[in-house]
Order: C-alpha cells, then structure tokens, then sequence
C-alpha cells in the first residue's frame, strides 16, 4: 500500500467498517512507518479492476500485531483474505517476531475461522474494544515456525 491507495481503501473501510473505519490520518500514519531501513509496518492492497482487499501489519521487537485485513464483499469466500494474511505472517517473519496477535470482532465467526486456519488461538478479551457499537474483541495469538524453531535448536544444543 501507498499513499495514493488511501482514497481507494478509504472507501472499501466505509463499506466494511461503517461504525469503527479508521481514518485518512491513521492510514497515513501506519504507512510512515512502513518505508526504509527502519520500517516497522507491512501494508498491502489486492487490486483487480480497483482495490478489492488490503491488510497490514506492525510490528515491534519479537511481536507483530495484525491491524488489519478486509476484502471486498464480492472477493470473501474466495480465499483472499487467507493470500493477504499469508503475505503478513512472512512479514512478521521478515521482522524476525516470535508471535503475531490481532483483535477480532467476537461476532465476525469467519474472520476467528480463518485466523484458527492458520494456527492463531484465543488468549482473551477486549471489553467494549470496537467503538462505537462497544462490540468484544477476541485476541488470538499465533507462535510463529521461527520461534519454534529455535526454542528446538536452544534444547538440543543445550
């Protein structure tokens, strides 16, 4: 994602996130932090006749936090989501985090199906977190390959 991808995912925001988008500001302040030798995002748009999906991610010393994924109401159920989240998990790797978190609605059964698809586990909750309909939050968590990995190495070698 880009700076003049905002409009065009400002849009898709409004649509897929009536009551809590975020705003042309937030966008723009995620993205400052996405650029150089010492960026710390990871934001990407899925474009097909325009902006059909996007995703990002922050990351800081050995944990990333999903912050966002949405598709386009046409594009959901086509897999999508899954590429956009797959294309985080490497970034998250490429930061060199040991476990990715985000927050999901607690009524948004998909998204929490996809999120256990890939490895993620419920840790708890966020009470009244999306605003302003004072809606749950379901953090989940994943432990990435790479820890795992060398939490393996660290036991045999020691």
């Amino acid at each position: 994602m880009r700076w003049w991808d905002i409009d065009r995912v400002l849009e898709l925001e409004k649509d897929l996130f009536p009551e809590d988008a975020w705003s042309r500001g937030m966008f723009w302040s995620e993205l400052a932090h996405a650029r150089g030798a010492e960026a710390t995002r990871r934001y990407l748009v899925a474009e097909e006749d325009g902006i059909v999906g996007y995703a990002g991610l922050a990351a800081s010393g050995d944990q990333a936090d999903v912050q966002t994924i949405a598709v386009a109401r046409a594009h959901q159920g086509t897999g999508l989501g899954g590429q956009l989240l797959t294309e985080l998990l490497r970034a998250a790797t490429a930061f060199e985090c040991h476990e990715v978190l985000l927050e999901c609605r607690v009524d948004n059964v998909a998204a929490q199906k996809l999120y256990e698809r890939f490895g993620f586990e419920p840790i708890g909750f966020r009470r009244g977190y999306y605003q302003p309909g004072n809606v749950d939050a379901l953090v989940m968590r994943l432990i990435t390959n790479q820890a795992t990995e060398e939490a393996s190495e660290e036991k045999n070698h020691g």
